[in-house]
């Protein structure tokens, strides 16, 4: 067993002829110039980072396909629950076989089985219109993303140099935040055409073939290589990588067999061992990873276009170009979020960052009662629909038959809404209502301007930093494969 009391010990051995002080030093140093990047390596960084574009632009066009198609195929709450849960259910199942298809097959050949999915599953979307299809659709291109996620974070990181390998892996996280920027614009731009939403959900195929065609060309990564006693093909591999310059390429491939070999002298129950702080440290992670999502954030982008809606943006395309703005402020606040962690640190964005999400929350959540808005206003289709008396009219949501059948005697928002206005109208109240309109003005871009602070705050704080800190931490293999995987 080694000794894990040092945090910043170094797995590789000494060479033989270098003194214990030299090769610390020698450790301490950032490697020299020679073994920077290559052109390979950046671009097959950019490849693997096609992934975090397609998980984003999924991620941002959830909310707004979903205000067409609850009308057009009158589903109701449930449904649409179902549909939008629906996604996070195949990353889910994928999750629990992604580790065994990692390690057997390779990062490279799980990439290309999750842009596989991905096209398959688009095709399911808008081959057939009903609810079934698109939520088996939605299953699958959930199993794409989710597996996508977890190799291309560590495929980026195997294949990059050391002094380049954090910047590279945060490319994954912009990558992200650009797609779920494009999900919501493309989701405006398709929100007045006819079936708009089949051309949404196609568009995220061409990325996922230009991910199949360059990934076919891409050597596989060095480290399965070494870990499949490949270890001539992986030291060609990182010499293409390194860009011919073959000075380091022993000692990196050096340090890649003396992690493996301490990787398989350690089980994974380790981690939760007090020895050099492992356990307080691995907690440490899984609850910055679980806040990450238990904040509330991917909710926030799932529904963003119906909860506008429903706090007075006044038709579909007003509510979806008002949510387009969290794709924008995303990758504004992302950018130097990424450029300064190293320099500012991730602990002060994240103190920051946590204290800002909860004041914008507290402060949409006090609004949210001064308007009366009723949860099931948030799932209710305002598009007009052709009623008749027939008691199974398909024209019908499911919703308002349970409510006919099954009365709640709890009035809805637009019911509220219209009896104040009639209220109005038989008073003459005519200031009354301009008081009216302006409190609903009013209360429509606070709760924008509440989102838009708390996604801002998102963006500097728990979404980039962690990716930061799982790339320098001692355990970092296992730290991203649960990173990525518990996203969803």
């Amino acid at each position: 067993m080694m000794d894990f009391s040092s945090e910043t010990k170094m797995t590789s051995p000494l060479p033989s002829n270098l003194s214990p002080h030299e090769g610390e030093t020698c450790d301490r140093q950032t490697p020299p110039r020679g073994a920077g990047c290559s052109w390979l390596a950046v671009v097959a960084a950019l490849a693997a980072s096609l992934s975090g574009l397609m998980l984003g632009y999924e991620m941002g066009l959830t909310s707004a396909v979903l205000l067409q198609l609850r009308g057009l195929l009158s589903l109701s709450c449930q449904e649409q629950e179902l549909l939008v849960s629906s996604h996070l259910l195949g990353a889910l199942l994928i999750c629990l076989a992604g580790g065994p298809i990692l390690d057997h097959y390779g990062r490279r050949w799980s990439l290309l089985l999750s842009a596989g999915l991905v096209v398959g599953g688009s095709i399911v979307l808008i081959a057939i219109t009903s609810l079934v299809a698109l939520t088996l659709g939605r299953v699958i291109v959930g199993m794409g993303t989710a597996l996508s996620g977890t190799g291309a974070c560590l495929y980026i990181a195997e294949i990059s140099p050391r002094e380049r390998r954090g910047l590279l892996v945060t490319l994954y996280e912009l990558m992200l935040v650009v797609g779920v920027m494009l999900g919501f614009s493309c989701s405006y731009a398709f929100a007045s055409v006819p079936h708009g939403w089949v051309y949404t959900f196609g568009l995220v195929i061409p990325p996922a073939l230009l991910q199949i065609g360059a990934l076919m060309f891409l050597p596989p990564s060095p480290r399965f290589l070494v870990a499949r006693g490949k270890v001539e093909k992986a030291r060609e591999v990182l010499i293409r990588l390194r860009g011919g310059v073959t000075e380091h390429v022993d000692r990196e491939l050096r340090d890649i067999q003396a992690g493996l070999k301490e990787e398989s002298e350690h089980s994974f129950l380790e981690l939760f061992s007090a020895k050099a702080n492992l356990r307080s440290r691995l907690l440490t992670g899984v609850a910055l990873v679980f806040l990450q999502q238990a904040t509330g954030q991917p909710n926030i982008l799932s529904y963003a276009s119906p909860l506008l809606r429903s706090v007075g943006f006044d038709s579909d395309a007003a509510a979806t170009l008002a949510s387009t703005g969290f794709g924008v402020v995303k990758v504004v606040f992302t950018i130097p979020a990424v450029l300064l962690v190293d320099r500012v640190g991730p602990k002060s964005f994240l103190c920051v960052g946590v204290v800002t999400m909860g004041m914008s929350l507290a402060t949409l959540g006090s609004l949210t009662l001064q308007s009366h808005t009723h949860l099931t206003s948030l799932c209710k289709s305002h598009t007009p629909q052709n009623h008749t008396h027939m008691l199974w009219d398909p024209n019908r949501t499911s919703t308002d038959m349970d409510s006919e059948l099954f009365p709640t005697g709890l009035p809805s928002l637009w019911d509220m809404e219209e009896g104040e206005r009639t209220n109005i109208e038989e008073e003459g109240g005519v200031s009354d209502s301009k008081t009216l309109a302006e409190m609903s003005s009013t209360l429509k871009w606070a709760s924008l301007i509440s989102l838009l602070v708390y996604v801002a705050a998102f963006s500097i704080s728990l979404g980039p930093s962690l990716f930061m800190a799982s790339t320098r931490a001692t355990w970092k293999w296992e730290l991203i494969k649960l990173n990525r995987l518990s996203c969803f």
